[in-house]
């Protein structure tokens, strides 16, 4: 008796589909980490920059 029914436009669909093939291709090519060595590795990295703002001399951490 309440049922919605949403109207989806073609050009939603094709986005969503050409979405979802773009991600398989790349997870294709970049698979995606292994969650057990994931886990294992989980400290922040840290990088530094020195010299990026000339009016102070401090370092700056980019994560």
């Amino acid at each position: 008796m309440g049922e919605v029914i949403r109207f989806v436009p073609k050009s939603e669909r094709e986005r969503d589909h050409l979405i979802r093939e773009a991600r398989a291709i790349y997870d294709s090519i970049f698979p995606p980490a292994d969650p057990v060595s994931e886990k294992r590795n989980n400290a922040p990295v840290r990088h530094t920059v020195s010299g990026a703002n000339t009016y102070r001399s401090d370092q700056f951490f980019l994560s």
